[in-house]
């Protein structure tokens, strides 16, 4: 007798168990549906955009609209403000009403240089010695200005000079690892870097290039500026900041 109680118990008990496991499982289940119902705000692409869209155009050009799905239809990785992606850049193409997310988009370093183009930018590759194209200082992303001289008219005597190109990014810098020491390289010694320019501005690069003297020049990481625009010469670097006085002397006069 005392036997079959001890086994009504336990099977009393191992019911009142799986009636509050069945309990709280059916408990759980309706909060996790009732929660996969509830509406939550996404960004969405408002119009189809292109592979290789910079994040940065995405966030700030009109490019991405709230809308209210179901919880349980959020996509991995959907981002919940723009600046999410303002440094990235999209590796697939994302359709109008598609749900904008991380897993779209990678570095522009993972993607290298053809992510940084766009519009009539071009990559440009330009070979010179190591001071003219400042290696072993020069880094990916700087930005330099790009300084002449040549002869005006063609084939005259006066040599002019000017920047001839300002503000370039640096898609690729010169490698450095053939620069073992200043006394063990030579300072003709072929290195080549590759800059972002337009597509006009690679005409007057490759024209300078190859009929006159050139180099680079860093400019500021922040804060840079420019002089006003102006043309050198044998006359202007003589004359100028001289006195009236002096600049009759130098012209031959008393």
């Amino acid at each position: 007798m005392t036997y079959r109680i001890r086994n009504i118990g336990i099977a009393v008990a191992l019911a009142i168990v799986a009636a509050l496991l069945t309990t709280f499982y059916v408990t759980n289940y309706k909060r996790n549906v009732q929660q996969g119902e509830q509406k939550v705000p996404v960004y969405v692409a408002s119009h189809d955009i292109p592979l290789g869209t910079p994040g940065s155009d995405i966030a700030h050009h009109s490019m991405l609209r709230v809308e209210h799905v179901l919880r349980r239809s959020v996509v991995p990785g959907a981002i919940s403000q723009p600046d999410q992606i303002d440094k990235l850049v999209a590796v697939e193409p994302i359709y109008a009403g598609e749900q904008v997310s991380t897993r779209r988009f990678r570095t522009a370093q993972e993607q290298g240089i053809r992510a940084q183009l766009k519009g009539n930018l071009r990559a440009f590759e330009i070979a010179g010695s190591e001071q003219q194209l400042l290696a072993g200082t020069l880094k990916d992303g700087d930005r330099v200005d790009f300084v002449g001289n040549w002869l005006l008219p063609e084939g005259g005597q006066t040599h002019v000079s000017r920047v001839v190109l300002r503000d370039l990014l640096v898609l690729q810098a010169p490698e450095t690892s053939r620069i073992s020491s200043k006394l063990g390289s030579s300072p003709d010694q072929p290195f080549s870097t590759m800059l972002a320019v337009t597509d006009a501005q690679s005409e007057k690069l490759w024209w300078v290039a190859q009929n006159g003297k050139w180099s680079l020049e860093l400019r500021a990481v922040t804060d840079a500026a420019d002089s006003p625009d102006r043309i050198e010469s044998a006359n202007t670097v003589a004359l100028d900041g001289l006195s009236a006085r002096e600049r009759k002397r130098a012209r031959g006069g008393r």
